[in-house]
């Protein structure tokens, strides 16, 4: 038991690492191209991924609701492109730090639509969540930003996705639900960049309608491979850190993937999170502690 707890937290410890690299490559490709670029080329190498796995070892389940299975797909685009958007505009860990608002919308959500039970410690971890939120996004201050806005609507939008997952888990292979999520993730921003050049669209729309540019050099497409790369090696590492049995364990660990990206963002160039900042961080892993405790 002990080795199979200790194995899941250098599992957990190893995807946050890596998930935080992940956050840091991508503020770096940023420099050359758009967010939407981004997530398009990491899904579209992801689709191939997929498709040998589902090649080496067929799905067994039958599946059967194809709506469902989209709209994950489109909910979980949604949730990475305003997620690696933020992470182009604000330092990397408040980007992190606010799609780790996540567990708590799943709380709503299956509230309202699972009709799970809300316990006076989940009550009160949803209202320290929301206050470490408001804390990072200042929104009485001149300070407020429209971006932050986002970076929490990644989090809703990421949480619908997991709930969703919930709905189809037990008629689709894990594989089958990660094949339409890539695939929806390039065929969307696919059509978006034909789009682009027809549309006129408000400013803070602007990030998805950019103009495709074929990226150029050796180190842009290194940098897309190994993002494309490490990303599925971190979802396989987590997989198998939420294999052990201390599950609670495993998801306080999973919290660590936030100071790695304050760190892998201040190499980067980001301020040091200034007092109100890092409060709400703790704020909002505390509250995630919390509503996931068991």
């Amino acid at each position: 038991m002990l080795k199979r707890v200790d194995s899941g937290v250098l599992f957990m410890l190893a995807s946050a690492l890596i998930s935080a690299f992940n956050g840091a490559i991508t503020k770096i490709l940023a420099e050359d191209i758009s967010a939407l670029e981004i997530v398009f080329f990491r899904n579209l190498f992801g689709i191939f991924l997929i498709l040998y796995a589902l090649k080496h070892t067929p799905p067994k389940l039958s599946g059967g609701k194809f709506h469902l299975l989209f709209l994950r797909g489109f909910l979980g685009f949604s949730a990475m492109i305003l997620f690696f958007y933020t992470i182009t505009v604000i330092p990397l860990g408040e980007a992190i730090t606010l799609n780790k608002t996540s567990p708590f919308f799943v709380t709503i959500l299956a509230f309202f639509l699972l009709k799970e039970h809300l316990s006076k410690r989940v009550i009160a971890a949803l209202f320290i969540g929301f206050m470490g939120t408001v804390l990072i996004t200042k929104p009485f201050a001149m300070s407020f930003s429209y971006v932050h806005f986002l970076g929490v609507l990644g989090g809703f939008f990421a949480a619908a996705a997991y709930t969703t997952i919930k709905k189809i888990k037990d008629i689709y292979d894990s594989r089958v639900i990660v094949l339409s999520f890539v695939m929806v993730g390039a065929f969307l921003p696919f059509v978006l960049f034909l789009l682009a050049g027809y549309v006129d669209v408000p400013n803070f729309l602007g990030f998805l309608f950019p103009s495709f540019i074929v990226p150029s050099g050796l180190k842009i497409w290194s940098l897309i491979l190994l993002m494309a790369l490490i990303s599925t090696l971190s979802q396989w590492l987590l997989t198998k850190a939420y294999s052990a049995k201390n599950l609670s364990v495993i998801g306080v660990i999973s919290y660590t993937n936030i100071p790695f990206a304050i760190g892998f963002g201040w190499m980067l160039g980001d301020k040091f999170p200034d007092m109100l900042t890092f409060a709400g961080i703790c704020l909002i892993i505390l509250g995630g502690l919390l509503v996931s405790k068991k």
